[in-house]
């Protein structure tokens, strides 16, 4: 079912703040079962966020202080969609900016709602993979503060589970993409892809396909 779907009826808005990235509403509504309120939101274009993996098996974040937690949160790379930006274009930039990766394979994980209690905003995520260090890193905002952190999955849930501040969208993220990169805590990764490929290659036919 596409999210979003079923708007309720706006009887009054007593109040909108524009800010830099997202507005501020009050509004008079009617919900579909014809309960009648005032509810505060958020209207939030969306985000599009990535988990890029390294080659070798490693999760690439950032840690970022956010001021509303007056602290820094771990987190996966992620931005703000631009006006009429379609969220791939988004995550190819945002991963750059953040943390110097270029993917080479993108995979769709879907979208979700990140806090609908109060806000419309959609994260679109991205399993970002074969990863490459760029030579020079695109500069990112001037209104963040980000370093990069790099974990296994060990580590990552070991974080999660002990209660370290990582970010809801971060660990939904996580667990959608995980089943496409884990094996029992062991990763098919890029360099055991080449040496299984030259061993086939010197292999007789009858003895691959025996």
């Amino acid at each position: 079912m596409p999210l979003g779907n079923e708007p309720a009826k706006i009887l009054q808005q007593k109040m909108h703040y524009q800010g830099r990235k997202f507005s501020f509403n009050v509004d008079r509504i009617e919900l579909p079962n014809g309960v009648i309120g005032e509810w505060e939101s958020i209207r939030h274009p969306g985000g599009a966020l990535a988990v890029p993996i390294t080659p070798d098996g490693k999760l690439v974040l950032v840690k970022q202080y956010r001021f509303p937690t007056q602290g820094w949160v771990l987190e996966f790379p992620a931005g703000t969609l631009e006006v009429g930006e379609d969220p791939a274009t988004t995550i190819a930039r945002e991963i750059a900016e953040e943390t110097g990766y270029r993917a080479g394979k993108w995979l769709n994980l879907g979208e979700f709602f990140l806090a609908p209690g109060y806000c419309d905003e959609i994260i679109y995520a991205f399993l970002a993979m074969d990863l490459e260090k760029l030579e020079i890193q695109p500069p990112g905002d001037d209104d963040e503060d980000i370093s990069v952190v790099l974990m296994n999955q060990t580590e990552f849930e070991t974080a999660i589970h002990s209660g370290e501040p990582i970010d809801a969208k971060s660990i939904a993220a996580y667990f959608l993409a995980r089943k496409f990169f884990f094996n029992q805590d062991v990763i098919f990764n890029q360099s055991t892809y080449r040496e299984i490929r030259s061993i086939l290659y010197f292999l007789p036919i009858s003895l691959i396909f025996h």
